[in-house]
């Protein structure tokens, strides 16, 4: 499948290099000309502006996003100018849902496609592949299938959870058409909030670890001193043993 890429950072550039991995062929454009030549040398197709993009695109036509949230809606109308009704249009990015909603009604006007994707991967992604939370019209989803498909991860060789074997989803693939416009994005917004939450929990509970460790070095320091299991409060003698070896530190 031929796609057109916006955006060759971290992540735009490895998804591209993914996507050439698996067969699809990729028309790219950014901003800085070396990373498009840079991706050239990797068999990409290169473009010197979005016109030029799209020139090389076969109709209908999909180009995806990869750009700050504060730049899609400018990106969209410079790419929108070269699009026609029956082109898909993804915004790959951090985009806000309620953007993604105002953004599909605008786009469906003309008849172009949206799809919004909460793409999660990093730069890793290249390798492990790329969690995709995907919003839109459940027909262009599919058309798109092939893309997500050698974008995501794949199942991996880990055994299914016994009776999920006959369920018909890709979530064990990585990735999932979570419903209308606006709901990829919400689910990676909800999924990074709680990501944020876990790490919040973990740090807090490092810095108790971390007071309690303290305690018990402060306490194997202090029977090394005394040097006598009678005045220490670890009387049992597992515990005196370590105290007095300097095993607890």
């Amino acid at each position: 499948m031929q796609l057109g890429m916006v955006g060759l950072g971290r992540m735009g550039a490895n998804m591209v290099r993914r996507l050439i991995q698996k067969g699809h062929e990729c028309v790219v454009f950014d901003m800085s000309p070396k990373v498009v030549n840079d991706l050239v040398k990797e068999d990409a197709v290169g473009a010197v502006s979005l016109s030029d993009m799209a020139s090389k695109l076969e109709k209908p036509r999909t180009v995806w996003l990869m750009v700050p949230a504060a730049a899609v809606d400018k990106t969209i109308a410079g790419v929108l100018t070269y699009l026609e009704a029956g082109d898909v249009l993804i915004d790959g990015g951090n985009s806000y849902y309620v953007d993604d909603i105002r953004r599909s009604k605008e786009l469906n006007a003309r008849g172009i496609h949206y799809v919004d994707v909460g793409t999660s991967g990093g730069v890793r992604g290249l390798e492990r592949g790329y969690c995709l939370m995907v919003g839109g019209d459940a027909n262009v989803i599919r058309h798109l299938d092939a893309i997500f498909s050698a974008l995501a991860p794949g199942p991996g060789n880990i055994a299914r959870t016994p009776g999920r074997e006959k369920l018909a989803s890709t979530a064990e693939q990585g990735y999932l058409h979570c419903g209308p416009n606006g709901a990829g994005h919400f689910v990676k917004m909800v999924r990074r909030t709680r990501i944020s939450a876990l790490r919040s929990k973990r740090r807090r509970s490092l810095r108790q670890d971390g007071t309690q460790r303290n305690r018990v070095r402060d306490h194997g320091r202090l029977c090394r001193r005394i040097g006598n299991p009678s005045l220490c409060k670890c009387r049992q003698a597992g515990s005196w043993n370590r105290c007095r070896d300097g095993t607890v530190a």
